[in-house]
């Protein structure tokens, strides 16, 4: 009896370090990243665009962050394209065009290229703005795409560049 539970017990703690070690390597390495945003810092899809309905001035700045193909098929009415997020030039456009806004702006981004747990786009683009100091910057949550969170929802869009 002794050394079956000897045994268990070394299953046990042998287990719980690899099931350690592989959430670990997950979470580093090809798991979900980690959000550089606090839920304070999201706006879901419903209550932007009822949001952009309002007649504010200034109305929020939105900015797409994604693959230009994606955004002349359809993007947020007003949008500006600067992405993508996950390539170097992107960020430095990015940058670039924000270094002329005030530090105040409402700044809305979004992507929508694929689930938001794995866009290559967002996480940067947020980052770099948030670096760069935006107080009022927030993040579109997209769970599944542009096109099934927006476009299907029937919510604004516009085609074109």
């Amino acid at each position: 009896m002794k050394g079956t539970l000897k045994i268990a017990r070394s299953w046990l703690v042998g287990f719980g370090l690899v099931a350690v070690a592989c959430g670990f390597a997950a979470q580093f390495a090809g798991g979900a990243p980690a959000d550089p945003w606090t839920a304070a810092q999201t706006v879901q899809p419903a209550q932007f665009a009822a949001e952009l309905r309002l007649e504010k001035d200034p109305h929020p700045l939105v900015i797409y962050v994604g693959v230009r193909t994606l955004f002349n098929g359809g993007h947020i009415p007003g949008a500006v394209y600067y992405g993508p997020g996950s390539a170097e030039q992107g960020i430095d456009d990015l940058k670039k065009y924000a270094a002329k806004l005030p530090r105040n702006s409402d700044v809305v981004l979004y992507c929508g290229c694929c689930p938001l747990e794995k866009c290559p786009n967002l996480r940067p683009a947020f980052s770099a703005l948030k670096e760069m100091g935006f107080a009022r910057l927030r993040v579109l949550l997209l769970p599944n795409s542009f096109n099934v969170d927006w476009v299907e929802k029937g919510y604004p869009v516009e085609k074109g560049s």
